[in-house]
């Protein structure tokens, strides 16, 4: 990530933060907008040109979504558009970080990170379904359909509206890539970070508390746990926080030993 598109980030989470209410039609704008963004490679050439100025490309953005949007997320819109992005992904990726992070606000005290990881791990389980909802021979209509036909019912209306968009455009990720990122960006809006557990057998209650004490001594903030029961680890654990990868099972171990024998 270059630096423009950190400030730029930075900038767009504090404008929202200074909003007062923030719903989920404002993430659903979002989205929308992003994917109308990310249709046109004219439009988010136009809104990340760096000789254009802010009034310009404010009325850019009034042109195009005024009267598709509402209000909240248009000007939240042209303050990312007005920002200065490294590149036109960073731009659209913007735009999604944003609607992730106001679907996370209007959530209030529901788990969405939890219901993402579940999601993820149910689909990431299941090689048809993963294909069902990440080929990019499959209509995406019939994704998106699939994804509301297994939510309904299942899920908060905001974890549904996240996966509805991701399905809708992965911009060429995966699926069980897209559900860890948006996981993670909602629980850093929510102010805590997830740790992925897995580990051969289940802990107890003192280990938890013993590693979660652990980690956020480490990382410097809360940190909650989706928990993974893997029996081929054999003992020990592997622990996911973002990029950080902790690995110390036994498997693990045992692959690094026969690594060295070999070598």
């Amino acid at each position: 990530m270059g630096s423009a598109t950190r400030e730029a980030t930075a900038a767009a989470k504090a404008a929202l933060a200074a909003q007062r209410s923030v719903d989920l039609q404002v993430a659903e704008d979002l989205f929308a907008a992003g994917r109308v963004v990310g249709r046109s490679a004219q439009l988010r050439s136009a809104l990340n040109d760096p000789d254009a100025d802010a009034t310009r490309t404010r009325a850019l953005v009034q042109g195009v979504f005024g009267g598709r949007i509402g209000a909240t997320a248009l000007e939240l819109l042209g303050g990312i558009a007005v920002s200065r992005w490294s590149s036109g992904d960073d731009l659209l990726q913007g735009i999604e970080e944003l609607g992730l992070r106001a679907a996370a606000r209007s959530a209030g005290t529901k788990a969405v990170e939890s219901e993402l990881f579940e999601f993820g791990r149910i689909v990431t389980s299941n090689a048809d379904l993963e294909l069902a909802l990440g080929s990019k021979l499959s209509p995406t209509p019939a994704k998106v359909a699939l994804a509301d036909r297994l939510l309904t019912g299942n899920a908060s209306p905001q974890a549904a509206a996240i996966v509805r968009h991701l399905v809708e455009q992965p911009r060429g990720r995966r699926i069980g890539e897209l559900l860890r990122g948006a996981a993670a960006i909602v629980a850093d809006e929510c102010g805590y970070a997830v740790a992925t557990v897995t580990s051969a057998g289940p802990l107890t209650a003192a280990q938890l508390q013993r590693l979660e004490r652990q980690l956020a001594g480490q990382y410097g903030r809360d940190v909650r746990f989706n928990l993974v029961i893997d029996p081929s680890l054999v003992g020990g654990l592997r622990i996911q926080i973002g990029d950080d990868v902790i690995d110390g099972s036994v498997s693990a171990r045992l692959t690094d030993l026969r690594q060295k024998l070999a070598g």
